[in-house]
């Protein structure tokens, strides 16, 4: 089966984010002053050919373990679902 995953790369909270915090103190410039703490990530979409749902959560985790994120700075959340085959 083919899954698709996608993935939210996050600065962890108690470190700072300097681009972040660079929008946040802008937001005000451009008329938006009700906005503040703004945290900036990455969003990753990736496929995935495993048996089940639960080997393509493995595998994603692993991959967000291993190569994505650096998890002394970053933390990631996940959502995988199978992908609809069209005939």
């Amino acid at each position: 089966m083919v899954f698709r995953a996608s993935i939210d790369i996050m600065p962890l909270p108690a470190l700072l984010d300097p681009q972040g915090k660079a929008v946040s103190n802008n937001m005000k410039n451009i008329g938006l002053p009700g906005i503040s703490n703004v945290r900036i990530g990455k969003h990753i979409t990736l496929e995935i050919e495993a048996a089940d749902q639960a080997a393509a959560e493995a595998q994603v985790k692993e991959a967000c373990e291993k190569l994505l994120t650096n998890q002394i700075m970053e933390g990631f959340t996940f959502h995988v679902e199978a992908m609809e085959v069209v005939a």
